[in-house]
């Protein structure tokens, strides 16, 4: 199992006992985190109320981590639960690319574990599985998570207009990008900035 340490954050990939502290975080923040999500497809089963559905979830994630298409860890505070950031669609060949989304817990928020969060994942992307490129996508009124972005100074490309489907809107999303030449100008100042 990859574990991930940062200065203050651990990140890990989620186990099926984790299912009582997810549960429990994502319950209290429905409001803060569900207006940012895709909509549950209807018959499914609700991943944070069905401890089977949260098992799928984290074998898929298994799944996607032996075959290289995805990285998805709990972020933990403390030997706490979090948040998630998860690395998606992981592209080779000519492409070498992925895309990154997190969620904090609203009662941590503010906290700079996102962006600490995030410098540990661009390490691992960049040192650890040589991608060339990551896309973070955020609906532009999502000031929080704009926010983790912002504070590292990760380079906006523009707006992808009703990109993808969040709670039944297709919503515009503002584009980020880090390249991997970006990762080694950057690398020291970012690392010793959030990380080390």
């Amino acid at each position: 199992m990859t574990t991930l340490f940062g200065r203050r954050v651990l990140l890990r990939p989620l186990t099926v006992a984790d299912f009582p502290s997810w549960q429990e975080v994502r319950r209290r923040n429905v409001d803060w985190l569900t207006k940012w999500e895709p909509a549950r497809v209807p018959g499914q089963p609700d991943v944070v109320e069905d401890r089977e559905a949260f098992a799928v979830r984290c074998s898929a994630r298994q799944r996607e981590r032996q075959l290289g298409t995805g990285y998805g860890f709990g972020i933990f505070v403390d030997g706490e639960l979090a948040g998630e950031i998860n690395l998606s669609s992981v592209q080779r060949g000519p492409f070498q690319s992925a895309y990154i989304g997190y969620w904090i817990d609203e009662k941590r928020a503010g906290n700079g574990y996102v962006p600490e969060a995030l410098v540990v994942l661009l390490r691992f992307v960049f040192e650890e599985l040589h991608l060339h490129r990551v896309q973070i996508a955020i609906i532009p009124r999502n000031a929080a998570s704009r926010r983790v972005v912002e504070k590292l100074a990760i380079r906006e490309e523009g707006t992808a207009l009703r990109y993808l489907e969040i709670n039944g809107v297709w919503e515009d999303h503002v584009r980020y990008a880090m390249t991997a030449e970006e990762w080694a100008e950057r690398r020291e100042e970012l690392l010793s900035a959030w990380v080390d």
